[in-house]
């Protein structure tokens, strides 16, 4: 299983009325994807839940790698490239996840990145987070929780989605979940 992210930063003054049309337009062409666990079509507004710029940055969760590289090599990513230009695509290994079965209730999700400490016992790292995903995943609201880590450049995401607003706090990027597929 992997888990992959772009973000594509919008100007301060940028319609996000547009985004939202772009996902409801096209995010139902993702649904039965193959391969594909889910993907939460996100995005941001500034100054909404702290956030400090627009954003749009759909979240992946892929069964096997294949679905994503059909996904990239696809007519779908050639149409969002030439809207938006090519991003760079954050992608982790995934420690744990846990998702419930009313998934398609979720309207917001968060995330957060972490670097992991340089000579950090990896497997001690790996057993807190999933200790910590595990704690998280029965809180309120949440739907589903993501532990995952990129060795490229040592880094962890936790991300989550809610059915109902998550609190802010500081590290923490808060969206809108605009449409939600299914594999």
């Amino acid at each position: 299983m992997i888990a992959m992210q772009y973000s594509f930063t919008l100007p301060a003054d940028y319609d996000m009325e547009i985004i939202d049309r772009r996902i409801r337009d096209k995010g139902p062409a993702m649904d039965g994807f193959p391969d594909l666990g889910f993907k939460a079509f996100l995005s941001a507004r500034l100054g909404e839940f702290g956030s400090r710029e627009n954003l749009y940055a759909p979240f992946y969760l892929w069964e096997q790698p294949e679905g994503a590289s059909n996904f990239i090599c696809g007519p779908g990513f050639d149409a969002l490239t030439e809207a938006f230009g090519r991003p760079r695509i954050r992608h982790w290994i995934v420690w744990h996840t846990h998702i419930l079965p009313d998934l398609g209730k979720a309207r917001y999700a968060e995330s957060e990145y972490i670097a992991i400490a340089p000579h950090a016992s990896l497997s001690e790292v790996q057993q807190q987070e999933v200790a910590l995903a595990k704690q998280e995943a029965g809180g309120k609201h949440m739907l589903a929780r993501i532990a995952a880590f990129d060795p490229y450049d040592w880094t962890m995401v936790r991300f989550g989605l809610y059915a109902e607003t998550p609190s802010a706090a500081d590290g923490k990027q808060i969206y809108r979940v605009g449409h939600l597929s299914r594999g």
